[in-house]
């Protein structure tokens, strides 16, 4: 016992006292009553990094256009994509209203708030819960879901009711009357509500072309492969901007994607306004653009300086929408 008491228990304590500068252990009481701290484990841990997730670190470490966006404070390589899209195209111009789809982590809407300003107007649409740059206004969800489709042509047109609406505090300060603003009740709120909109809003919204600058950078998104099965609105576990490295799939992936968007701005884009889509080259791509070429004037193929040599993404830049073509028209022709 003696053994025991003066061998064991000193290098006990020698350990917990050692252990204590590192992990700091807590002695707890059960209704005040104090209980004897256990050996503490202090384990070491190292976070490996994958062979991918090197490549990708030692690539962007040298890439010239990652290290500029970093310095530049740009959310990604890619606004330089689309700053040479613009440079070539004139895509942008101030007060145009910009939607972008699939903006996250935000590069190209940094870009378009930055050309459109001060009077423009970037909604952006991503699965992913970013960040958004600021200026930018954000949904986040499933961009396929029709519900979510709606909600985008619901805000535009209720942005654009209000733009072309002049503010009552406008009014009186044109006036030079001292005018005592009162504010509506809960009651009278709830039955403004209640009442079907009037026929200018109305008209705005079965009009639906109030977009100059449609965006798509959009891939296929993975596959679930684990976790539980979510259909809500938000869906964080997939995003519109990965690939899966099979060069057929996302090639197919992104042609539906292209249509997707579109079909969107074949609903909202108007006469004279811009369409560019990302896509991966492949045998179907010649049908998306015969499909452009008859909604829009002028349709190219673009592969930016700053786009990956090796990668199969390009760009189909469309400008100048026509009047009264819808993608209907060009895919089901009389």
């Amino acid at each position: 016992m003696r053994a025991l008491k003066n061998g064991v228990v000193p290098r006990y304590e020698r350990l917990v006292k050692t252990a204590a500068k590192l992990a700091t252990p807590s002695r707890s009481f059960i209704r005040g009553s104090p209980v004897l701290d256990c050996p503490v484990s202090v384990t070491y841990s190292c976070t490996r990094w994958s062979s991918s997730q090197s490549k990708w670190k030692l690539r962007n470490g040298k890439d010239y256009f990652s290290r500029t966006a970093k310095v530049q404070g740009l959310k990604s390589r890619a606004a330089f994509k689309l700053l040479e899209m613009d440079a070539k195209h004139k895509l942008f111009r101030r007060g145009q209203t910009v939607v972008d789809l699939g903006y996250a982590p935000g590069s190209w809407s940094q870009v378009a708030v930055e050309r459109t300003r001060p009077d423009g107007r970037v909604v952006g649409i991503d699965l992913l819960p970013a960040q958004p740059p600021k200026g930018v206004s954000t949904i986040q969800g499933n961009f396929l879901d029709p519900v979510v489709q709606n909600m985008v042509k619901d805000y535009l047109a209720e942005f654009a009711q209000r733009k072309s609406t002049p503010s009552r505090d406008s009014q009186d300060v044109d006036s030079g009357e001292d005018v005592i603003a009162e504010k509506p009740s809960y009651i009278d709120t709830e039955r403004a509500e209640s009442v079907e909109p009037d026929a200018s809003h109305q008209t705005n919204v079965n009009d639906g072309k109030l977009v100059d600058v449609v965006l798509s950078d959009m891939s296929a998104p993975w596959d679930q492969t684990y976790g539980f099965s979510c259909k809500t609105l938000s869906n964080p576990y997939n995003r519109l901007m990965n690939t899966s490295g099979m060069v057929f799939r996302d090639h197919a992936g992104s042609m539906d994607l292209c249509l997707a968007a579109l079909q969107f701005a074949s609903d909202t884009l108007r006469v004279g306004g811009h369409f560019v889509c990302k896509f991966y080259q492949g045998p179907e791509d010649k049908d998306l653009e015969k499909k452009l070429k008859g909604m829009f004037k002028h349709v190219r193929r673009e592969k930016p300086e700053s786009s990956r040599s090796e990668s199969k993404e390009a760009f189909f830049v469309a400008t100048y929408r026509k009047d009264q073509v819808t993608l209907e028209d060009v895919t089901n022709p009389e």
